[in-house]
């Protein structure tokens, strides 16, 4: 019955929007629903009993670690949202359209982690593309419109290649007429070893273009630069993992069949690769939301890595996947105060924040330092371990490309954020930049302390329970 909940109330809030049309009730059931979602998955997080399974949805160890993320990441964009939504420049009926389609987005993301059929996941992956589309496209700008046909476009190609590799893997089944995990998991030694590979190329790289993995990347620069800045978090730190999640369900039934060491190689590639577009783009780019839409790109890569490595290094990518959801929805979150402020996204015409307002500047170098890993990032800890990892398994030229690729990265990154916190400044366009600094609220910075302070905790120190439950999502995914 409380599973229930996170499926209708979102339908149901949608309904009631529609009938009133009243512009309080938009944010008014965006953060009801946001609170309803933080608190089951906190329940289902703390308390194995709660969690349960029917022939469509399940919640178990091996996607309560993602839903709690999506929780979380949720209720800090609804927060944000509030004071956002009311600085916006749009009609009333634009934003209620901005809600519905808010809350089936976040609805599609929730059913999409817990499904145990990997059909309906499909099926509600490419929700996830309908109810994002619209908030990309929200500004209806010439530069909006683009964006949203070309992530329809890109994406649409990828879910139809993912479609292909699900009947590939139908295919290799054999006799099997169920595609739900739990039955393809307990029979997955009798599949055609042949066509469960060629399957798997299909589904990686269809859900990897909803993932953000290079070369199948490119809607997502223009579509995090084009987005308002709460679709943006919600778009690079929970759309991804979610079909980050497919991917890993279906890598498991490769590695139960022993069929994954051919597939291992490609997702070496794809993550390499993807480091390296990261790596060459983010260095010369000058629209900072696009910036940290290749930083995405980077750290989808690194998922990735993490994968194809196992063992110790799939561990290390379920928590860098946690602190790149909290410190990157802190980001994409502080791109839109520095908007608010500056009415810019070039990097060219931003200096002098820490002048304009110091708590924006403030969060916006703690969400750098937070995202390049430094010390006490929980991003330290997962990339020491997949380091680790490489070491380990004497991948000495794959690690010391890793290290290179990431340490241009952060030289990148950090040429921008200094530029954009430090320099001159007249005192004329001081004064302007502080009167548009006044208008935004505390929930415009509350949201981004929460987020970057529980990511350096857990660089810090990461509970038993977190560490056991985290091991336990890598055994049963």
């Amino acid at each position: 019955m409380m599973f229930n909940l996170l499926l209708l109330f979102p339908v149901i809030a949608c309904i009631v929007i529609f009938l009133f049309k009243q512009e309080k009730l938009n944010n008014f059931f965006v953060i009801v629903y946001a609170l309803l979602h933080f608190s089951l998955s906190l329940i289902y997080l703390l308390n194995d009993s709660q969690r349960f399974i029917n022939n469509y949805f399940s919640v178990d160890s091996s996607n309560v670690i993602f839903l709690f993320v999506l929780s979380f990441v949720f209720l800090a964009v609804a927060l944000y949202n509030k004071r956002y939504m009311y600085l916006e420049d749009a009609g009333q009926k634009q934003k209620r359209h901005y809600t519905y389609m808010l809350l089936i987005f976040v609805l599609s993301m929730t059913g999409v982690i817990t499904s145990n059929n990997l059909g309906l996941s499909w099926v509600l992956l490419e929700a996830t593309t309908l109810a994002s589309a619209y908030l990309i496209f929200f500004s209806k700008t010439k530069n909006a419109i683009e964006a949203a046909w070309k992530y329809v476009f890109i994406c649409s190609i990828g879910i139809a290649l993912a479609f292909v590799g699900i009947i590939l893997l139908t295919i290799s089944t054999g006799d099997l007429s169920s595609l739900n995990y739990y039955d393809l998991i307990l029979n997955a030694h009798k599949f055609n070893p042949m066509w469960l590979k060629l399957s798997f190329i299909f589904i990686l790289f269809g859900f990897g273009t909803k993932m953000g993995l290079a070369p199948v990347h490119f809607w997502l620069p223009d579509a995090h630069s084009e987005a308002p800045s709460p679709a943006s978090a919600l778009l690079s730190a929970a759309l991804l993992n979610s079909a980050f999640y497919v991917i890993l369900k279906v890598f498991n039934i490769l590695v139960i069949a022993n069929a994954d060491s051919y597939v291992r190689v490609i997702m070496f590639i794809m993550g390499f690769l993807s480091l390296f577009m990261a790596a060459v783009f983010i260095y010369h780019i000058n629209n900072y939301k696009r910036m940290l839409a290749y930083s995405s790109v980077e750290n989808m890569g690194i998922l990735i890595i993490g994968t194809a490595l196992g063992g110790l290094g799939l561990f290390a990518a379920i928590i860098h996947l946690i602190g790149h959801s909290l410190i990157k929805s802190s980001f994409f979150l502080t791109s839109g105060n520095i908007l608010h402020i500056y009415k810019t996204k070039k990097i060219k015409n931003i200096s002098g924040l820490l002048l304009a307002d110091k708590k924006t500047a403030w969060l916006w170098l703690l969400s750098f330092f937070g995202i390049t890993a430094f010390p006490p990032s929980v991003l330290f800890i997962s990339e020491f371990l997949m380091i680790k990892t490489m070491f380990m398994q004497k991948h000495y030229i794959m690690c010391l490309i890793f290290v290179i690729l990431l340490t241009i990265i952060l030289f990148g990154l950090e040429k921008a954020v200094i530029n954009m916190c430090y320099g001159e400044i007249s005192k004329e366009k001081e004064i302007e930049l502080k009167e548009n600094a006044k208008q935004l609220s505390f929930l415009m910075y509350l949201p981004q302390i929460i987020l970057l302070a529980t990511a350096f905790i857990l660089g810090l120190y990461i509970p038993f329970n977190l560490s056991e439950m985290i091991q336990l999502s890598v055994f049963g995914l």
